[in-house]
This record gives C-alpha cells, structure tokens and sequence, in this order.
C-alpha cells in the first residue's frame, strides 16, 4: 500500500528492476559466451540492485562484438566486477531469505544479522563457490569447498560490513515496514543493502583476482564438432585464454599470494565485519523485532536511542491508513448529542471506538481514534441523579478504555487500564454503570495508551445538569468548546505529543480547524454560554473572546457562588480542566474566540482567512 512518497519511488525502482533483470537473463542466455554460474550471477544482481546490475553487466560483461569477449573482460577492474558479482549473488541470495525467514519467525535484529550472516556464507560457500564452481575448477566437492573457504570468508566480511549497517539503521528506522518482509520498502532496504555490500566487497575481489585466489569474468563457448573447445580462464591477472586441443576441461588458478598478505587482508575484512555489526547498536535498539515494531511509522525528529522501548516507538507512531474504516463525510461534525433509549430506567448509551479518516479542514483529512465515527465523541447530556450505562465497543487495533472525567463513582467503573479494570482488547466490549451525583461540564476519554488514544481524537462531552433547575447558571445559548492539536505531516497522522518529533502543527475546535470551526450566531442582548473543555493532551491555551469581558461561573464542573464569580476575557484552559463562561453580546459585529497563544492559531503554521486552528466567531447581528 502507498502510504509514503517513498513508495512511489519503490514502485519505480522495481519496475526497472524486473526489465534490467529480464534483458540480462535474456541476453545473457542467447548471446553472452560465459559460463552458467556467472550468467545467474548477474541475473541474481541485476534482480537485487536494478539498473546498477544492469549498467554493470553492460560496461564489464556484455560481449561487445562476437568473438571479442575474452578481451573485452581482461582488464582488472572488470574481473574484479565478476568476482564481486558471483560473491554477491550468493551471499546475498542467503541473506536476503534468512532476513525475510527470521522477520516471519520474530527474532530480535541482533540475532537476525548473526542468521543472515551464517545463511549468506553458507550459502556462498556451499552453493555458489563450491558446487555451481567445480564444474570449471576440477576436483571434488569438499576439495572445492577447502580451497574457497578463506576467499569467500574474505569477501562475504566484506560484504557483510557494507549490509548489516544498512539493514540496522534504515530497519530500525523511523519506518519500520522495512523490518516486514510484507512491505515493498523491506525489499527496497535490502536493495540498498546490497549495493552498498558490492561497493564494499569490491576492492576485496579485485585484490583476490590479482593474487589468483579468486576467479573473475570468464568466457566459455561452445565446442565446433571435430575441434577444440575454446574457453577462456583467468591467470594471475585474470586475464581470458584459450585452451589447447586435449588440455584438461577447467580453469585452475595459480595463486603467489603470501600468507602475511592472506592474514592482513583476511584480519582487516573481519574487523570491518565486526564494526559493521557492532556500531549500530550504539544507535539504534537491535534487541527489537519485527514483531514488536514492524510496520510502525515514526514522526520525523523522534529521538530514537538503542534503549528507546518498542512500546515508545508503537505509541509515537502513525496510524496506518490500512487501519480505517469509515471515511467521514468532509462536512461532518463531531459533538453530535447521543439519545439514550432507556432500559428498566436506566439511560443506556452505545460508545463504539474505531479508526476513521476525518476532515479537520475540507482539504485536510487525519487518520483518527474515534467514538461513533466522530470527532470529538457524541455528546452525553444526563441529569443529576439518572443511573446510567455506557457500553463499550473496542475496533482499535489496540486496547482501550473509557474514563469519566471528574465524576465520583464505583472505582471499577474509573476506566484507567490495570488499576481498575483491565484493558478492553480489539473486538472486546466493556460496561460501564453508574448513578451520576454531580451537574456541570465534565468529559469522559480514553485511560489506556491515552497519550496515543486521546491525541487521535478519543474524548467527548459530558454534560449534567442539575437535579433542580435553578442551580442551573442560565444563558440564551449554550456552546461546547473542545481543544485538540494534532500532527500530520508526510500523509500520515501522529500523536501530537510534547516531545522531540511529536509538536503539533494543526490545533481544533470540536474537531475542525478555522475558517472550518463553527459560528455562533447571536443577537444584541443575548447571552452564550461557553463551556471550555481541555480534551487535549499538551498545552495549555489561554483562551480569549474578543467583544467584552465574561464572567466565570463554574470551574471543573463547580459552579461558582455568585460572591465568587469574577470577570475576564482569557482563561487558561489546561489539559483536563473546564471553564464554564457566560458572556454577553454587547454589540454587532464578527467576534474572534481564540486561542492567545499566535502558533495555536495557525494551521501547519500558516493563517488562512486571517487565523486557522484553534478560532471561532461569534456573529452578533442587531
């Protein structure tokens, strides 16, 4: 699925893959005069690094004119190719499955590149070198197996300390669909892996190609009946030849090679094996699987350390856009008033939390957490008094609850996740019951992952009103205001979180940033009142009404005695907190109620019809 550009250029990097690899594969078996070995070789190449293979066998390895192959492949550089090739073609076929067999089977990536390593040498060694080889070299299996052992132990460390810190740091990156082989971008790592392994493994080949341990390009062509066959081979430099008429079928090497030689180059490629494998896990925690991350998508700037828990990485993520299941429509709004039916005379309502993609502006959709498919939650209007029963509906893909905000009930019936309830798993259901003692402004939230959760969009309003009207502080209209900020950034929504990665960049009013927010509408004389609730997760936003002063008359769901009541135009509205305000309209006009904080009031940090976020107008007409 496409959920990043990356993907885009995934897509076509693929694409020319297949047609590279299918040009070579045809060309290589109807026109190149080479051995079978080294043909595969190239086709597994060209399959793993695309055009690279591709431009590779074209400039070291196509026959140029017929006839011209043996000295068309002489030079050093171009044997020093064709030791690489056959050494990646191997190697890299065994570690590319054993990568994609130990993601399947959950091993941590500490343990995966050890696995890869054994499968690519053996691989290597047994398939590639030894049996694919003995035909051309001559002599048994296990004599074969004896003689390639150091060169492919040489040029797999190599090759391996090019790999490993690619499929390390870009696996345990901050998008981690590269750790399942499902994804294209796993595959498009161990692209990248490979390129940088031959890059790495390269000055290795030309220098065992010199020394006559390894063999280069070789030309093998078919034998005319009554004559000779003509095959080319390698010498000390790997230069191409013909055999005589009789000579024993092969093509032996003669190495001058000395042993302190043999030691350095051997003890070198082996330290850089060893950093390749140890110094990622300075950076990035190779204790991790695919199955405790994979397939999660980090914000960028997230600061990820190797003892950074999977569980940080999982609750920094994005919700995958897989993930939804209803698409709101753009004009949709959230705060929607919820009926109870009622049930022996208890008022029932039905939350069901789902992923869904919400509009916060007409051309800016989220990925979202919600209740009822809307955002913020229905609204629940009860009385003082009414017993009441909330069931619960978990289709996250993770566990969930609910918490009443504020209110004095049952401690089972609190919602927070392993204290007082456990955890409502995915398809799980939950019911909450309870006699509601208390009237003014509450909300109720998720209480599991709420960090996560509750940025997405899981919160809704909770009104009570009194018992007897009268304790009631009465307006002409009534208004619920719910905060949030948000973070959407590269197609795809993060929880918006106070810390390195995480700062939101769009900010809403019952779910919709202006100019999308609601309008008041009002005439001179009336009064509104303003029922401030911090739903959100982080800031706190003073926030301000344009017009004349309001008068604060309840305070987290306290109404205020009238001795206490007192005049302002900004509260600051925290996380978790409410202000009940009633202000009067004074005179006509279009009147802001916004955030005071400029940022909060910006939408991905640009203004749109003079504000965006978190902003409302009142319209007061004559």
């Amino acid at each position: 699925m496409i959920i990043q550009p990356i993907d885009y250029f995934l897509v076509a990097w693929f694409v020319v893959a297949g047609l590279s690899t299918a040009y070579v594969a045809w060309d290589q078996f109807t026109n190149n005069p080479e051995p079978v070995v080294m043909k595969w070789g190239f086709i597994l190449v060209t399959l793993y690094t695309g055009p690279i293979g591709l431009l590779l066998y074209v400039l070291a390895d196509k026959e140029p004119r017929p006839g011209t192959h043996e000295q068309f492949v002489a030079p050093l550089w171009k044997q020093g190719v064709g030791s690489t090739i056959h050494c990646v073609a191997g190697d890299a076929t065994g570690i590319i499955l054993a990568a994609a067999i130990t993601a399947a089977l959950g091993l941590p990536m500490w343990l995966d590149l050890i696995v890869e390593y054994i499968a690519g040498f053996a691989f290597g060694l047994f398939i590639f070198q030894s049996l694919f080889m003995m035909r051309m070299t001559g002599g048994t299996y296990w004599e074969n197996v004896r003689k390639s052992f150091l060169p492919e132990f040489i040029s797999m460390n190599a090759m391996m300390a090019g790999m490993a810190p690619v499929m390390s740091f870009l696996m345990m990156g901050r998008d981690m669909r590269a750790m399942v082989p499902t994804e294209l971008i796993f595959w498009g790592v161990m692209s990248l892996g490979v390129i940088v392994g031959f890059i790495i493994a390269y000055p290795a080949n030309v220098w065992m190609v010199q020394r006559g341990l390894k063999h280069g390009l070789m030309t093998e062509r078919p034998e005319p009946a009554g004559h000779a066959q003509q095959a080319g081979h390698e010498g000390r430099h790997g230069a191409a030849g013909h055999r005589a008429h009789g000579e024993k079928r092969g093509h032996e090497m003669a190495s001058d090679v000395t042993v302190p030689q043999l030691a350095a180059v051997t003890g070198f490629t082996t330290l850089m094996l060893l950093a390749g494998l140890i110094v990622p896990s300075f950076y990035v925690n190779l204790g991790l699987s695919a199955r405790d991350v994979g397939g999660a998508i980090m914000p960028r700037g997230m600061i990820m350390d190797f003892d950074t828990p999977a569980a940080a990485m999982r609750d920094m993520s994005a919700i995958h856009p897989r993930l939804v299941t209803k698409v709101a429509a753009a004009d949709a709004r959230g705060d929607q008033p919820l009926q109870p039916r009622i049930e022996g005379g208890v008022k029932v309502f039905d939350l069901t939390a789902s992923v869904i993609r919400w509009h916060i502006l007409p051309d800016v959709a989220v990925e979202a957490y919600a209740y009822n498919g809307q955002v913020p939650g229905p609204r629940l209007e009860v009385t003082e008094g009414d017993r009441v029963r909330i069931n619960f509906r978990n289709l996250l893909p993770e566990s969930s609850t609910v918490h009443w905000h504020g209110l004095i009930l049952p401690n089972e019936m609190d919602g927070p996740a392993k204290v007082t309830q456990p955890p409502v798993p995915t398809g799980g259901t939950y019911t909450y019951e309870f006699e509601v003692g208390q009237h003014g402004t509450y909300f109720y939230h998720t209480h599991d992952h709420s960090d996560r959760q509750q940025a997405f969009g899981l919160y809704g309003a909770l009104i009570i009103r009194p018992k007897n009207p009268e304790q009631e502080v009465a307006a002409d209209i009534e208004h619920v205001i719910q905060l949030q900020e948000w973070l959407k950034r590269e197609w795809l929504t993060y929880p918006a979180m106070l810390m390195e990665g995480g700062l939101p960049n769009y900010f809403t009013i019952n779910g919709k940033a202006w100019p999308a927010t609601e309008k008041i509408r009002m005439r001179v004389g009336q009064t509104v009142k303003l029922r401030f609730i911090g739903t959100n997760n982080n800031f706190v936003h003073p926030m301000h009404v344009h017009g004349g002063p309001f008068q604060v008359v309840a305070i987290d769901g306290e109404t205020l005695p009238p001795t206490a009541r007192y005049l302002a135009d900004t509260v600051n509205v925290g996380p978790g907190q409410r202000f009940d305000v009633i202000w009067t309209a004074r005179r006509p006009g279009k009147w802001l109620v916004h955030c005071h904080i400029p940022h909060h009031t910006t939408n991905n940090n640009v203004e749109r019809d003079g504000a965006g976020g978190l902003t409302m107008v009142i319209e007061v007409s004559e």
